[in-house]
């Protein structure tokens, strides 16, 4: 596979520069104005739920909650490693036909396989990426449901490792969904660079969004 004689697309380097811009003007917003996005809020409120929990002592709607965010964890996870190693199939069978009915949506010129394949790997990395996160965060909420049920002085506050075990988990699975969010882009850039821009421009529309309100 020969990777100088690729051409790219305006049209590909114009959405990919896009979701870079997007994605360090986030990071920008939230290391100076954190309030103006969803995850300081998020974090707040997560820290105040394990507050009341340890406080309050209710163990059973504590372990409930964890098991839901497990659960979903889980079925993302599954979801993505299926994907990513489906994937990973058709990349490795040169000739699939796939490939051939990839190429009847391409309107901006005719691809060659090694870049169609190409695709398919970062699609592919994309969701072994997502996989990875889920995992990360059921492996913190496990963590926290022995964490937040260990014994303490019911007046005091929760230590600081409980909060912090839970906005690791949160954060992991926030990553995970924006592996999920960001393959819509890469899978309609199997079609073409034109999809690839229109999908990006769309998803853009739909974090900025998410990303302030939730």
């Amino acid at each position: 596979m020969t990777f100088l004689s690729l051409e790219i697309s305006p049209f590909t380097a114009t959405a990919f520069l896009l979701l870079l811009l997007y994605h360090l003007g986030l990071l920008v917003i939230k290391d100076c104005c954190p309030e103006k996005t969803i995850y300081a809020r998020n974090a707040a409120t997560r820290a105040s739920w394990v507050r009341e929990m340890v406080v309050t002592q209710r163990d059973i709607l504590a372990i409930q909650t964890l098991r839901n965010w497990t659960m979903a964890a889980s079925f993302l996870a599954s979801t993505a490693i299926l994907i990513a190693l489906a994937l990973l199939n058709i990349v490795l069978s040169p000739g699939h036909p796939l490939d051939t009915d990839m190429q009847a949506f391409s309107f901006l010129g005719k691809r060659i396989e090694s870049l169609h394949q190409i695709k398919l790997l970062i699609l592919s990395v994309d969701f072994f990426f997502a996989f990875f996160n889920f995992t990360m965060a059921i492996r913190y909420y496990n963590h926290l449901g022995f964490m937040i049920n260990a014994p303490s002085d019911p007046a005091s506050s929760p230590p600081a490792s409980v909060v912090e075990t839970i906005q690791y988990g949160a954060a992991h699975y926030t990553l995970g969904m924006r592996g999920y969010y960001l393959s819509v882009p890469l899978a309609l850039w199997l079609f073409g660079p034109g999809w690839l821009l229109a999908g990006t421009l769309i998803i853009i529309a739909v974090l900025f969004h998410v990303d302030r309100t939730g």
